[in-house]
């Protein structure tokens, strides 16, 4: 991608070069400069919405990795369900939802995953369901005595 972004800005700074007055082709250079990193964004968004249009159409789905600045699309075949850990009368249904994630917490939460020997999907459905379940009152949990000094 950085290829595509370096070719627009190239582009960008030809058009400025066009202008009559040095001034303008010099805020045009800097104005190239300066979008590099919202074009980056807007490119790996429009590869997103990409991915996430050929994930309806395959069994599985399309998942944007990025490897340094460089997206790639990776097809991931569908994995067994995780187990639940609640029953409940919605369990036999199933939701896809869309989620963007800080990089930092996206680099927490695989990292976890991965400590867990599980996929981030079903490590993010067993948080969520730790997290949704009431609270539980099991014996044992409390630790009851007394200390002297």
């Amino acid at each position: 991608m950085a290829h595509h972004i370096h070719a627009i800005q190239e582009d960008l700074a030809a058009a400025a070069s066009l202008a009559a007055d040095e001034a303008t082709v010099e805020a045009g250079r800097r104005l190239t400069q300066a979008l590099g990193s919202s074009l980056q964004l807007r490119l790996l968004d429009v590869v997103s919405e990409a991915a996430l249009a050929l994930s309806d159409s395959v069994p599985g789905r399309i998942e944007v990795r990025l490897s340094g600045r460089d997206p790639e699309l990776v097809y991931i075949e569908e994995e067994a369900e995780p187990e639940p850990t609640q029953a409940g009368a919605d369990d036999s249904f199933s939701a896809r939802i869309t989620l963007r994630l800080p990089e930092g917490l996206k680099a927490s939460i695989e990292a976890a995953a991965a400590r867990e020997g599980i996929s981030v999907n079903s490590w993010l459905v067993r948080a969520l369901s730790r997290s949704t379940a009431p609270p539980s009152r099991r014996p044992g949990n409390r630790l009851q005595g007394f200390a002297q000094g």
